[in-house]
């Protein structure tokens, strides 16, 4: 039988020689020394001599000797080659040699694991003693690392000073050297944090609390913060460049923290360049870059967004004062009354301060909450404020006005009036009293629809859906049925015509054209019995039979007083044509009876009101047309006058419209307004109490307000007496326990 040759003993100071000729090789090579690589039979015989030496039976099995001695190695050469290359270096010298002993001792570590790579696959892992690589980045750590660390990052926050000030750093051999931090813990990062990141933050906060005491004191604001950004922007770039990625947080918080936060009140307050003065001076840049820095750090924004707001509100209330100086200019000196109501220039004053203010927000806020928010309480301040007398409610429904009748004063295009009225919409969201607004609102289109001719509906319409999308439905109703009504009043005047034509009998032979409008919908209107003239009678009575026909369920009541009348004034010069209001035709018609009339005459006869009387007669006789002459001759209406025809009259003009003075319905709209406020309290509380069953006085009445506020702002005193006034009819009752509690009646 053939017997396998038996493999000698290897003796562990013969084995041990051969390791130690094959590092000395190593050595050789890493230091660059004209020695020839490891050729392959090489290799193999340090490998197999390993082998064999952890392999023998005991007692010849030097696996933990081997183990020993190779950290001992590793040992002896950093004491007696690299610690003395090391300690006659200094600054970034030092930093250059160790960066390259530690890439040349990862290189020695690896090439020893190949050799001993037997010892740490089987025995290390069989014991759980630390591996070869773990032991050898050890033995750099304790003898090299330890020493010198605190050194390393001084020299390396040193450099970083440096390159902050302008000056040109190896940012390589920084990451190289800020590596060694990170791979001597074994991507832990735990000697990365301790040993360096933590003195180099406490380093960035003294260099950057130093560097904002002197630029805050020798700059502008503007300046100041480009230099934050500039810095703060750099120190992220030194993250990317040659810091770990987990300090870019820290090294962010701690730069911004001394540059922003610390000097946060400063900064905006900064005499002559503060960000009251860039607000001023339209500095979008700047105040961009500002909302860039102060979002960054906690509540930054609020007091940049009271700024704003603060600067918002005084340049509206310069606009209210000028719109009050410019109204109060325009009084008559004699009578003290407002010639021309100042709202378009005050509310296109005001859409274009909100164009301006949100494009700051837009553009320089990024849209940001905080100043959408800062904006709208801003100009609800001032968009609630009075303006010689008149609500911004109704001036809003004034400017409104002028726009639909034809484009206002600008004669503005179609596209001009859709954007205008998009603008007015969103400024009606900041007004408390939007009600007031829809009542004033109604009452304008009203008299759009009725007398202007050239009414758009479609900019009408268009209007409705933007009031509708932005405050409901509910909001727009009355007003899209009044613009119904328009549509089938056209609608009942073709039939009217039909039936005219169809009943010749009936013709009243007067072009006589009649809007019929739904009660509910529309406005109320003062109307008088008055004792019409023949004729007018006659065209009522033809569209009630009419009407009759049609509508035999449904009620009419004529409105006279919107009514208008062409009459022809046959004079000695010329015919002319006067388009009237009905009560003004009729008082004329009664001149075709009589050549003079007295003031008591006219008023027994139409049954006029004293009210009615002076004003009608007043634009007939005092005003631009004199069609009557009175006695005697003054501007002042009394009982005592008598009128004639003033058949010398005289007009270029061959069809002329007479006004009549105009009525203030203000305290009608407000007082129809406060009605119906009422009734919107009382249908909230019993809503809520419904819902609720029982319900104390505070949450009741908080509860109601914020229903309500959508359309209006309630007041409390109010809410307290609706409370009343529904106890006193037995819809709610109070707790016998809790006065302060009320109880739902079913």
């Amino acid at each position: 039988m053939n017997m396998s040759p038996r493999i000698p003993v290897v003796d562990l100071e013969d084995g041990w020689r051969d390791v130690l000729a094959g590092v000395a090789k190593l050595k050789c090579i890493l230091d660059g020394s004209n020695v020839v690589h490891f050729f392959p039979d090489e290799y193999m015989h340090l490998y197999t001599t390993v082998y064999n030496m952890c392999t023998q039976k005991p007692p010849n099995d030097y696996s933990q000797v081997l183990y020993d001695r190779y950290k001992q190695a590793l040992d002896d050469h950093i004491e007696s080659v690299v610690l003395p290359s090391l300690n006659e270096k200094h600054g970034e010298f030092l930093l250059r040699e160790i960066v390259q002993r530690w890439e040349k001792h990862k290189l020695m570590v690896r090439w020893l694991r190949r050799f001993f790579d037997y010892l740490d696959r089987y025995y290390v892992t069989r014991r759980s003693l630390d591996s070869l690589k773990d032991l050898g980045w050890s033995s750099f750590r304790d003898l090299v690392f330890d020493k010198l660390k605190s050194t390393v990052a001084t020299i390396v926050i040193g450099m970083i000073d440096d390159e902050r000030e302008g000056n040109l750093i190896d940012r390589a051999l920084l990451k190289n050297a800020l590596d060694i931090y990170v791979e001597i813990g074994d991507s832990q990062l735990n000697y990365y944090s301790d040993d360096f990141e933590q003195s180099f933050l406490n380093g960035t906060t003294d260099y950057y609390s130093k560097k904002a005491q002197t630029w805050i004191l020798e700059n502008s604001c503007p300046e100041y913060m480009l230099k934050a950004e500039e810095c703060l922007q750099k120190e992220k770039d030194r993250v990317a460049n040659y810091l770990h990625s987990t300090t870019e947080p820290k090294l962010f918080a701690a730069a911004l923290f001394e540059l922003i936060d610390r000097r946060a009140e400063e900064i905006l307050n900064k005499e002559n360049s503060g960000c009251k003065v860039l607000l001023c001076d339209e500095k979008t840049e700047d105040l961009a870059r500002m909302f860039r820095l102060f979002s960054r750090i906690t509540d930054g924004l609020l007091p940049v967004s009271k700024i704003f707001k603060e600067h918002v509100i005084a340049e509206g209330m310069s606009l209210l004062k000028h719109a009050t100086d410019a109204a109060n200019s325009r009084k008559d000196e004699k009578k003290g009354v407002v010639v021309g109501l100042p709202e378009q220039d005050f509310v296109r004053n005001v859409i274009e301060l909100h164009d301006k203010y949100m494009a700051y927000v837009t553009n320089c806020f990024q849209s940001n909450s905080v100043f959408h928010k800062a904006l709208k309480e801003a100009f609800e301040v001032f968009c609630n404020k009075d303006v010689v007398g008149c609500s911004s409610a109704e001036l809003f429904a004034a400017y409104c006005d002028s726009i639909l009748k034809r484009g206002g004063s600008e004669k503005l295009s179609d596209e001009a009036i859709d954007e205008s009225l998009e603008k007015v919409v969103k400024l009606l969201t900041y007004l408390s009293d939007k009600d007031l607004f829809v009542e004033f609102h109604r009452k304008k289109l009203g008299r759009r629809l009725l007398f202007d001719k050239n009414t758009n509906d479609e900019h009408e319409r268009i209007l409705l859906s933007k009031l509708k999308q932005f405050f409901g439905g509910q909001f727009t109703s009355k007003m899209e049925g009044m613009l119904k009504d328009i549509t089938l009043a056209k609608e009942h005047q073709s039939s009217f015509e039909e039936y005219v034509s169809n009943n010749p009998e009936s013709n009243p032979l007067i072009d006589l054209n009649v809007t019929v409008l739904t009660t509910g919908y529309w406005p109320t209107y003062k109307n008088s019995d008055i004792n019409l003239p023949l004729e007018m009678v006659k065209c009522v009575e033809v569209f009630k039979e009419y009407y009759r026909s049609d509508k035999q369920h449904r009620k009419l009541t004529w409105i006279f007083s919107l009514g208008n009348c062409v009459v022809i004034g046959n004079f000695d010069a010329k015919p002319v044509e006067f388009v009237l209001n009905t009560y003004q035709a009729a008082l004329l018609l009664l001149f075709n009876e009589a050549d003079k009339l007295s003031y008591s005459d006219i008023v027994s006869q139409l049954k006029l009101s004293d009210d009615d009387a002076v004003r009608l007669l007043h634009s007939l006789s005092c005003a631009k047309y004199k069609i009557l002459n009175k006695e005697p001759s003054n501007r002042v209406i009394s009982p005592e006058d008598e009128f004639e025809f003033n058949s010398k009259f005289i007009d270029r003009m061959r069809r002329i419209k007479v006004p009549l003075p105009q009525i203030d319905e203000k305290k009608k709209v407000v007082d129809d307004v406060n009605k119906d406020r009422r009734f919107a309290i009382d249908a909230s509380l019993v809503r809520i109490m419904k819902s609720r069953k029982v319900l104390g006085h505070q949450q009741l009445v908080a509860e109601c307000v914020e229903q309500l506020s959508r359309m209006f702002k309630p007041d409390i005193k109010i809410i307290k007496r609706r409370i009343e006034d529904l106890i006193s009819r037995e819809y709610l009752e109070r707790d016998s326990e809790n006065a302060q509690t009320y109880k739902y009646l079913a």
